[in-house]
């Protein structure tokens, strides 16, 4: 089916809401179709994170037009109690998942491989 992502098998790292909210810190203005596509989930799927994420007091969004500018809270504890425990941040989370503005305009290096002599 055009416009739905490939069902993923098997488990991962991240949960979808982790994911969701490093593309909307990634991108402010991000659009939700844009966010599905990148995350690999339904538009209806981002739409209920981006719900729980905003109910939860992670992430805000304010209507810009026809689009939204979405506000996400640093501060804001993790919810696992194993992360909450420690104090772990959502800016703690998303300083492993977002690039920083330097380093999206510069290439990663590749690793330089010796050649034996």
């Amino acid at each position: 089916m055009d416009g739905v992502p490939a069902p993923h098998t098997g488990w991962t790292f991240l949960t979808s809401h982790a994911r969701v909210l490093a593309t909307i810190a990634d991108n402010r203005h991000t659009r939700i179709r844009d966010i599905a596509a990148h995350c690999r989930l339904t538009e209806r799927a981002v739409q209920k994170i981006i719900a729980d994420l905003e109910q939860d007091g992670y992430l805000s969004r304010t209507r810009d037009g026809r689009s939204n500018t979405y506000e996400i809270d640093p501060g804001k504890v993790l919810r696992h109690p194993a992360e909450a425990d420690l104090g772990l941040t959502v800016a703690s989370l998303l300083s492993l998942l977002v690039q920083d503005e330097t380093d999206r305009a510069t290439p990663a290096p590749r690793p330089h491989h010796s050649t034996p002599r």
